[in-house]
């Protein structure tokens, strides 16, 4: 996994009992931003948008209420989508066809055993042509590619807090241009 020459650090989340762990090089960085609202949650999911091109996988973390489905509403709207956003909790997915390319947002927070995503072709989502939202990746282990970025939110005082980090070569330019 890790190229020759290069340290990586480890970040690790413990979610519910299910410990999911990411690997970038030191050279990779972060960002993190307070989030007033939902608003602002919206509008940093627009922000987040503007520099997203396929293919492309985003891993969303936090505890329930965090804001994951909010954020991704943002996302989605802002690459061109005009209806409601629905949260994919018990669909799994919820497939938005834009010219050129497939958004595909997964909440995964219901799947008990990480095999039942074999069963709905999961692997199939994840292309050339598709930018990938997974919310509660955890769920997913072993079935899933690595992120190019992932995004956690959580709770500060009574406000939201992002914090951006970019876990491939495609993530870091992504986040080079939300700086």
């Amino acid at each position: 996994m890790a190229a020759v020459g290069v340290k990586y650090r480890t970040l690790v989340y413990c979610t519910f009992g299910s410990l999911l762990r990411f690997y970038w090089p030191f050279d990779m960085t972060s960002i993190v931003k307070h989030l007033e609202n939902e608003q602002a949650t919206v509008a940093m999911g627009q922000f987040v948008a503007q520099g997203l091109t396929p293919p492309l996988t985003i891993f969303l973390t936090g505890d329930l209420g965090a804001g994951k489905t909010t954020l991704s509403r943002g996302i989605i709207q802002s690459l061109g989508h005009k209806g409601a956003v629905k949260s994919p909790t018990y669909t799994l997915v919820e497939p938005y066809e834009f010219e050129g390319f497939d958004v595909y947002h997964f909440d995964l927070y219901r799947v008990a055993d990480p095999e039942e995503l074999e069963f709905m072709g999961i692997r199939d989502y994840f292309n050339s042509s598709s930018i990938c939202l997974v919310e509660w990746p955890e769920h997913g282990q072993g079935m899933l590619p690595e992120a190019d970025i992932h995004l956690h939110l959580r709770y500060k005082d009574n406000q939201r807090e992002i914090e951006i980090n970019a876990l491939s070569a495609s993530g870091q330019a992504i986040l080079t241009k939300l700086k």
